[in-house]
C-alpha cells in the first residue's frame, strides 16, 4: 500500500468524521482501490457505507443506474457516466457523498481511448463534479493508482465545501 495514498486516505477519513458525513464509492478501472485505501484506515466504518466495482456496463447501468442512454451515447469511459456513478452511488447507499472513477487502465485502448484516461466524479445533494485526469501510461497500475489517489484527493475537496 504506497503511503502517501493511504495518507489521503486517512485524511479523508478523519474530515468526514470531523463533520459526520459519508462516503460511497463507485469504481470501475481502480477495481475497489479506492474503497480499499480508505477501509484500511481505523475508523472508516463511521463513514464507508459501500463501494460498488462496476466494472462492466450492464452492472454501472443495474447497480448504479447510469442510463442506457449515457452508456451508449457517451460511453462507459466519459464524463457523464462518472458523474452518473457517483450519484448512483451516493442515493443507492443513502451516503451524503459518492465518489466515482473510470476510465482506461492499460495497457490497451477501452472504447478507443487511450490508456491512462480517467474520469473521477463527486455528487452531493448540491450536484456533482467531474476532473478528466490524462496520466501517462507507465503501467497499468501506475494508471490506477495515480487514479485512486486522485479521488481522494477529490473526496477531501469536497468534504471540505460539504456542511452538515
Amino acid at each position: 500500500m504506497r503511503s502517501d495514498i493511504y495518507q489521503a486516505a486517512a485524511d479523508a477519513v478523519r474530515l468526514l468524521k470531523k463533520n459526520s458525513l459519508t462516503v460511497a464509492t463507485a469504481e470501475s478501472c481502480t477495481g475497489g482501490l479506492v474503497a480499499a485505501y480508505i477501509t484500511a484506515v481505523p475508523g472508516a466504518s463511521e463513514i464507508f457505507e459501500q463501494g460498488i466495482v462496476s466494472y462492466s456496463r450492464r452492472i454501472k447501468n443495474k447497480a448504479l443506474g447510469v442510463s442506457l442512454k449515457t452508456l451508449e451515447t457517451h460511453g462507459a469511459v466519459s464524463r457523464e457516466t462518472a458523474l452518473e456513478m457517483a450519484a448512483g452511488a451516493r442515493l443507492k447507499a443513502g451516503a451524503d457523498i459518492g465518489i466515482s472513477v473510470t476510465g482506461a487502465a492499460g495497457p490497451d485502448p477501452s472504447e478507443g481511448h487511450p490508456p491512462g484516461l480517467v474520469y473521477i466524479a463527486a455528487d452531493t445533494s448540491a450536484g456533482g463534479r467531474v476532473k478528466k485526469l490524462n496520466i501517462s501510461y507507465q503501467s497499468r497500475e501506475q494508471v490506477r493508482e495515480t487514479a485512486a489517489a486522485e479521488a481522494l484527493r477529490l473526496l477531501i475537496k469536497t468534504t471540505e465545501e460539504v456542511k452538515k
